[in-house]
């Protein structure tokens, strides 16, 4: 019977094979599943296999896998956020009951959600590491600045949704973190109470910000990361991987992308998820109190990487601080600008050595500062008169504003 089967199907699939197009197998290049090129002119099997046959050079290892576990981490926070999707709703009544319902109705919902929230952390850490791998070997020197130029808008664009994920929650601690960056984003010269005010939307953090938020997490970011991922994958499959100093190409050398490199993937994807995944088992993020402008809260608990290091920075060196070491970032940008010789240690160039060292290693210190920090200041509260303006009477106090207007209309009678 399985022969017959099998004599049946054969001639199907080889009818498959010779009228699928090649250039499918591109889906499998934008997901790193493939390295080498297309031959559009074979079958599509014929082509798959000339395509796993190449080699990548010698020196690609493990070293080289943090690229790879970003975008993995990327597409993780992709699929979760699409399905906390189906049941978040964006607004102020009901943006905190319908994280609570995933928490607690939905099934697999809890888990899904500090997937989604380490995700976002694990993604951080694996761009820097990336970035400083490359940053390190000089890697970021022509020709390949535009891939670097690309990546650091990458991490820009990861640090946008996590401060725009972050305040979807709707709770005290996402409500006050996000009051108090935005305070300080206003008071930077310049741009940044055109900042502040575009993404507020208000006179303070409100309904307002958290639909601005949302568009933007949800609609605006995702096609700005899809195209600029695009286009970092065609640069740097352009360019290949840089060699290190004093390597010389010798022939068919290299590791094959079948099985071995593969084989490489699968293995450090499948640890990635694992980490994920029990990290998210073991350490769920809490909510805090449904966000109220009226009551800071008695404590923050910060749930990513990047809102401690940026309150370390404002605790301690204030407005300015925050906004030099984000020029920091922005130097990085311009650095294949500076420094365009691709023969010379980096030990040579002490001024590009030192804004490497103090942007990576600043990082971590001030996510250590910012770690420890667990308390609301003053200076993150809301103008008592601005809340005032906005309060809403309850109805006992809307009764008596009421009488007392009465019994004022019936003195003037």
């Amino acid at each position: 019977m399985f022969k017959r089967v099998r004599t049946w199907l054969g001639p199907i699939g080889e009818d498959l094979k010779e009228s699928t197009d090649a250039s499918l197998l591109s889906s499998l290049r934008f997901l790193g599943l493939l390295y080498g090129p297309i031959d559009r002119k074979l079958p599509i099997d014929k082509a798959l296999r000339k395509a796993w046959a190449r080699r990548l050079p010698p020196f690609v290892g493990w070293r080289h896998s943090f690229g790879g576990i970003a975008y993995l981490l990327f597409m993780v926070l992709v699929v979760t956020g699409v399905l906390l999707s189906f049941y978040y709703r964006p607004s102020v009544d009901e943006a905190y009951p319908s994280l609570q319902y995933i928490g607690t109705e939905v099934p697999f919902g809890w888990l899904f959600r500090d997937i989604h929230v380490w995700s976002a952390n694990l993604i951080v850490v694996a761009i820097l590491a990336h970035m400083a791998r490359v940053f390190f070997s000089g890697a970021y020197r022509p020709p390949r600045e535009t891939s670097w130029l690309v990546g650091v808008l990458l991490l820009f664009l990861v640090l946008a949704f996590g401060g725009t994920g972050y305040l979807l929650p709707w709770d005290q601690w996402a409500y006050w973190t996000s009051t108090e960056v935005l305070s300080v984003v206003r008071q930077m010269p310049i741009v940044g109470g055109t900042i502040a005010g575009f993404l507020t939307g208000d006179v303070f953090v409100s309904g307002a910000t958290l639909s601005r938020f949302f568009a933007l997490h949800v609609i605006v970011l995702p096609w700005a990361a899809f195209g600029l991922l695009v286009l970092h994958f065609v640069v740097v499959r352009k360019h290949g991987m840089a060699a290190p100093k004093g390597y010389v190409e010798t022939g068919d050398q290299g590791t094959p992308f079948f099985p071995q490199h593969l084989l490489r993937i699968l293995i450090v994807s499948a640890l990635v998820l694992a980490l994920t995944i029990s990290l998210a088992a073991v350490f769920p993020r809490p909510m805090g109190d449904p966000a109220s402008p009226f009551e800071p809260p008695e404590g923050l608990v910060s749930s990513w990487v990047v809102v401690d290091v940026s309150l370390g920075l404002i605790r301690t060196l204030g407005v300015w601080g925050f906004v030099s070491f984000s020029l920091l970032g922005l130097l990085l940008v311009l650095l294949p600008l500076v420094d365009r010789d691709t023969e010379s240690s980096l030990r040579r160039k002490p001024l590009v050595l030192s804004v490497g060292l103090l942007f990576f290693l600043g990082f971590l210190a001030f996510w250590v500062v910012g770690r420890q920090i667990d308390a609301v200041p003053p200076s993150a509260g809301i103008e008592t008169r601005i809340l005032e303006e906005r309060a809403i009477p309850t109805p006992g106090e809307s009764a008596v504003d009421n009488g007392g207007d009465s019994e004022t209309g019936q003195d003037h009678e």
